[in-house]
């Protein structure tokens, strides 16, 4: 059936309204002719149900290519409905819709947005987007294009973890300090060893276990901790702080993950802030990074991070900090 471009959207004739009511296609209006978006035209075009004379694919595919991000949110859109979706736009880029449900016969279950791989994400936004999402009873997902085209679908959830039981922590425990780490003696009294089964410290040798400068903070700051030489918490954060620019989004970050009764690890091996069990003695379940509100991330460094986590089995956890509040942002890979 013959259409016609506006400059903005195509116009279909009334014969086209099958499209709307079989497959979701566009929006009737009130003259009884259908309302197509650039993208579902070109998508019907190249499926051969609508034709525009006087303009072909290309030549409409090249003037909708001067908005910015059309290219790749219409390659998004093709991916959606190539998998059994009926998929509309806004309020970010796109809503979708379950399959056999359309806009009229059902509610949508996601809210996407497109990116590209080049782009710099803001966590707030994502933040933002996903809250949105949820009081909207949507999951929100991300669509990330690479240059090749192909692409990767990531499922957002915000929330803060089930917390676990919190361990008591033995009072009067005493370090010397060594530069800026400290570390416990062991005295016949079994403290290193209790340490180590709070998942504290890291045995230098049979009796000597070094606290990180992370944990040696925590422990001043619950009161468990008497150092050598004499130091308050306060003047130990900044000791620390002096020698380590993240250190107080670490520490941030650490208090949080104590408070919920977890146990944070050094996650330098996997390039992120922690490792985090929660339970003693299991399997570290998450890998958590302290971003500073209004820090803007790499797609490429986001879709790396959750690469390894989920290789490792392990959530990808990053935490935005603004002043003492945390927001927790779990990206994880999904298949529409």
């Amino acid at each position: 059936m013959k259409a016609e471009f506006d400059g903005t959207q195509v116009i279909a004739p009334s014969e086209a309204l099958s499209l709307y009511e079989q497959s979701g296609y566009g929006r009737p209006d009130k003259s009884g002719t259908l309302r197509l978006d650039p993208k579902e035209a070109l998508y019907l075009m190249a499926r051969g149900k609508i034709e525009i004379p006087g303009l072909s694919f290309d030549e409409l595919l090249a003037e909708c290519a001067k908005t910015p991000g059309f290219l790749r949110n219409f390659v998004v859109y093709r991916d959606i409905r190539e998998r059994g979706y009926v998929v509309t736009t806004g309020p970010q880029d796109f809503r979708v819709f379950p399959r056999g449900l359309r806009p009229g016969k059902g509610q949508s279950r996601y809210l996407m947005r497109v990116l590209s791989e080049r782009d710099m994400v803001d966590l707030a936004a994502v933040i933002s987007d996903a809250t949105a999402s949820a009081n909207m009873r949507k999951q929100f997902v991300l669509a990330v294009l690479d240059d090749e085209h192909e692409l990767t679908y990531y499922e957002i959830k915000i929330g803060t973890p089930k917390a676990a039981e919190r361990s008591k922590i033995p009072v009067e425990i005493r370090a010397k300090i060594a530069g800026i780490p400290s570390y416990v003696i062991e005295e016949g009294n079994g403290i290193t060893e209790t340490l180590k089964n709070l998942w504290l410290g890291t045995m230098l040798d049979g009796v000597r276990l070094f606290l990180s400068p992370l944990e040696t903070a925590w422990l001043l700051e619950t009161g468990c901790l008497e150092t050598e030489p004499s130091m308050t918490a306060d003047d130990y954060i900044s000791l620390a702080a002096s020698a380590d620019g993240e250190f107080m989004d670490k520490l941030t970050l650490y208090r949080y993950l104590k408070d919920l009764g977890f146990f944070p690890r050094s996650g330098y091996k996997y390039g992120h802030h922690f490792r985090v069990y929660t339970q003693s003695g299991k399997h570290s379940e998450m890998l958590a990074h302290a971003v500073p509100f209004g820090t803007l991330m790499s797609m490429s460094t986001i879709s790396r991070s959750v690469r390894l986590a989920h290789s490792v089995r392990k959530k990808m956890l990053f935490a935005s900090i603004s002043g003492t509040e945390i927001t927790e942002v779990e990206f994880a890979r999904m298949k529409m």
